[in-house]
């Protein structure tokens, strides 16, 4: 039987289109459990939370909850902190029982990518190592796709579908003048190119688009790209390019050629972003003067407005399948998606031990990217595809999406 205790719930890392529904779900599910009590969140995740950052949820008028629900970022605040080995410096783990006795907490929640999970384990292995009792669940989110042990990563599908889109409209403007375009997106991802390769979804609905795409996962070979790029401008015109932010030379370095690039988050991971610049100018220089060079940057993970309702859906349902193995005794743990099948597509929950997921990253298949090290397969298309689908009907207020958050609320 169930002793009555409370819940606190986080946000963490780079947001997503719908971070927002996993907190929702956590929250519906746990208000509808007789074993906890009080349902609080934490203000700009662990950071916020060792600082005494918290609110009551339930404080919070339901409308606002279920509006927050339709935003994009995160709606808590999120950050980029890294809690240190706590056999070297404990400090900040002693906050956090405070914090947890305080509020009586049972039961934690963190939503996040790569470098959250890393949080969760290191939080479930201190309360486990001094015998405190709380559960601590991680619950996955990342636009980048990168989280190991999970079939994909709420988050993905929307930005995917956004990409595919904006790489659609690009397309078809180019087509309306005499004059060809090279067009060039740049688009995220540090080390994986799953969110790059989503450019090709828009191959279905524009079939004769010459694409070149390019992915950290295969070493980028100046040379090669401009004679990749220049007999596809000579025998196609138009050229639609996708380049990945974080694409690396043969000896690993990143493809960058301006100032001051690449500062380093609290992780130790590179910023990126500028990669497109480079590659308009080479291109410039050496194929075709006519080049449009788009660089999406944070739009990517709060694109709302379009958000896939696959992504949206199962992005709650990991909120709610979260409380309920805490609330089975679960800990130390992160949930996945499990792909039953791609049609019709079906998907189920599985735990892993957080440990074998954090500070790992997923990359695309080679098998997945052609022999050219220019464009993806069918196999990439037939994963992504399923995810992309659906669209989720936004509160709209007087021509605007009715946006909002939780960390003014009270």
């Amino acid at each position: 039987m169930y002793t009555k205790s409370n819940c606190l719930v986080a946000q963490s890392g780079g947001p997503t289109a719908v971070i927002n529904s996993s907190l929702y779900g956590v929250i519906m599910e746990a208000s509808k459990s007789t074993a906890i009590d009080r349902i609080y969140g934490g203000i700009n995740g662990i950071e916020g939370i060792i600082k005494g950052k918290i609110i009551d949820i339930l404080d919070i008028p339901y409308e606002r909850i279920r509006q927050m629900r339709f935003s994009p970022a995160a709606a808590l605040g999120s950050c980029s902190y890294k809690l240190k080995d706590y056999k070297e410096d404990d400090s900040d783990y002693k906050k956090l029982i405070e914090i947890f006795k305080k509020y009586n907490i049972k039961y934690f929640f963190y939503i996040g990518g790569n470098d959250s999970m890393d949080a969760v384990d290191k939080i479930h292995k201190y309360t486990k190592e001094i015998g405190f009792d709380v559960n601590v669940i991680g619950i996955p989110k990342t636009v980048d796709n990168d989280l190991m042990f999970t079939d994909h990563s709420p988050g993905f599908g929307s930005a995917a579908k956004y990409i595919a889109t904006i790489t659609l409209e690009l397309a078809l403007d180019a087509e309306v003048y005499e004059a060809k375009t090279i067009n060039v997106l740049e688009v995220m991802g540090r080390n994986a190119g799953w969110l790059t390769a989503s450019s090709v979804l828009a191959k279905e609905r524009f079939p004769h688009l010459k694409q070149l795409i390019y992915l950290p996962e295969v070493p980028f070979n100046e040379e090669k790209f401009l004679e990749d790029v220049n007999k596809a401008y000579k025998e196609y015109g138009n050229v639609f390019i996708t380049i990945s932010e974080g694409i690396v030379d043969e000896k690993g370095n990143y493809i960058a050629k301006r100032d001051n690039a690449y500062e380093k988050d609290a992780f130790g991971h590179p910023q990126l972003g500028g990669v497109g610049d480079y590659i308009e100018k080479i291109i410039k220089e050496k194929v075709y003067k006519r080049v449009k060079m788009t660089r999406l940057g944070v739009t990517q993970r709060c694109a709302m407005h379009l958000a896939s309702k696959v992504d949206f859906e199962e992005a709650e349902m990991l909120g709610r399948e979260a409380v309920k193995y805490a609330l089975d005794g679960e800990t130390g743990k992160m949930i996945g998606l499990i792909r039953e099948k791609d049609s019709p597509y079906t998907v189920k929950t599985e735990l892993v031990d957080v440990d074998k997921v954090c500070n790992k990253e997923k990359k695309m298949p080679l098998s997945w990217i052609n022999s050219e090290g220019n464009y993806v397969t069918g196999e990439f298309f037939n994963y992504a595809k399923p995810l992309i689908q659906g669209e989720v009907k936004l509160p709209i207020t007087e021509g605007l999406p009715y946006y909002t958050n939780l960390k003014y609320a009270i």
